[in-house]
């Protein structure tokens, strides 16, 4: 059995899950403090732009970097990405204007546009069909590890020393991410050498029409959380929580007890079961948001948010690789973090513009979200319900 486990999750998957934590450690740990540091500048009515920027461009990446996995190698894409983060973090205390800062929120979303997208390709590659969502899980898990400490982490560094510190911190990170990368061995048998022709993309590169289902089910349900990410520091504020942290750390730990349980639940029950309870709770968290009145209730709601979302994230990325071509795998999961930007960007960006510096807008922009939880979970009852009319037995 030990032999078994060890040829399943290795030293090369753990030496992902390490990097994946210090990954996202790194930028998640700026987030919480963004919102006030951009108004410092000068630029507070632009806060919906923090993580629309980031994510547009991570958006605007993904088929590069998923051609490029495919064609180059896992672990190239990935230390791109890491070190994008390196720079990225280090130079937000030399922006002295709202410009600046936003040009260069706008370069840091390459980070995440090709290190994500190396990582899950390179988690199909080593790990056997029976296990991808335990898998996913498991690495989701290191993921949400890294965004549990990173937000609490950097909250208390600024606090307790400057945001020019927490912005060092963050860059460190991101170089022993880089450190831990450079030790794993890559996955796909035939790299390329890199050439700029690669970066010309034909028309079926720029999406894998396979995975579609999976992706439109990954929008909606990250629609909501762009939301969360632009409004919940100041919601936090408004409601006495003086760690704007302390959130995105309740939902990320419940994120983190559900994750592996959910992806071995996958693996026994199918993917759109596990996705059909999943999008209700997304729902019902994003609607009891909207009625949140103290700092104690919005934490409880905070680990509903988090049980859903741990759910989603290995459920889909497992769901993505089951119907994605071997040869185009990494095309495959730039294509569902494609649908992942679009729908944290777009959310951002709705959140900001609906929100408009009124605390009393709060409710009405937490519902919309719900609204857009609750159109994934009509997508994913009509595919429950026309699973069992081809199949009546199951």
């Amino acid at each position: 059995m030990e032999n078994q486990i060890s040829r399943v999750y290795g030293v090369q998957f753990g030496l992902l899950c390490l990097s994946s934590f210090l990954f996202f450690a790194s930028f998640n740990m700026i987030i919480p403090e963004l919102p006030d540091y951009l108004t410092s500048l000068g630029g507070e009515e632009y806060k919906g732009l923090i993580i629309a920027l980031f994510t547009l461009t991570a958006g605007l990446s993904r088929p590069f970097s998923g051609k490029l996995a495919d064609k180059i190698g896992r672990v190239p894409v990935m230390l791109v990405g890491s070190m994008v983060c390196i720079i990225a973090s280090a130079l937000y205390p030399l922006t002295g204007s709202v410009a600046a800062f936003l040009l260069l929120r706008f370069l840091h979303g390459f980070s995440t546009g090709f290190t994500p997208t190396g990582k899950s390709a390179y988690v199909a590659d080593v790990v056997p069909l029976e296990k991808r969502g335990e898998a996913m899980g498991l690495m989701g898990l290191s993921g949400s590890l890294g965004m549990a400490a990173g937000p609490a982490i950097g909250s208390a560094v600024a606090d307790q020393f400057s945001m020019d510190i927490m912005f060092y911190t963050s860059s460190a990170m991101a170089f022993l991410s880089v450190a831990v990368i450079a030790h794993m061995r890559e996955t796909i048998k035939h790299p390329q050498r890199f050439n700029l022709g690669m970066l010309r993309l034909s028309r079926q590169e720029l999406v894998e029409p396979r995975v579609l289902g999976p992706c439109f089910v990954m929008f909606f349900t990250y629609f909501p959380y762009g939301i969360i990410l632009t409004l919940i520091p100041d919601f936090s504020e408004f409601l006495g929580i003086h760690n704007k942290g302390l959130f995105f750390t309740s939902f990320t730990l419940a994120s983190l007890a559900i994750r592996f349980l959910a992806g071995k639940a996958s693996d026994k029950y199918g993917r759109v079961r596990v996705l059909l309870l999943s999008t209700l709770l997304l729902t019902l968290a994003m609607g009891l948001l909207g009625l949140v009145r103290s700092p104690e209730l919005l934490l409880l709601v905070g680990v509903l948010f988090g049980v859903a979302t741990g759910m989603n994230s290995p459920t889909i990325y497992a769901w993505t690789i089951d119907l994605s071509h071997e040869a185009h795998r990494g095309r495959a999961m730039a294509t569902m973090y494609i649908a992942l930007e679009a729908g944290i960007g777009i959310g951002a960006l709705a959140a900001g513009w609906l929100y408009n510096n009124r605390p009393e807008n709060f409710p009405l922009v937490f519902w919309t979200g719900a609204g857009f939880a609750a159109i994934a979970l009509l997508f994913v009852l009509l595919k429950t319900y026309r699973a069992r009319q081809e199949s009546p037995v199951a």
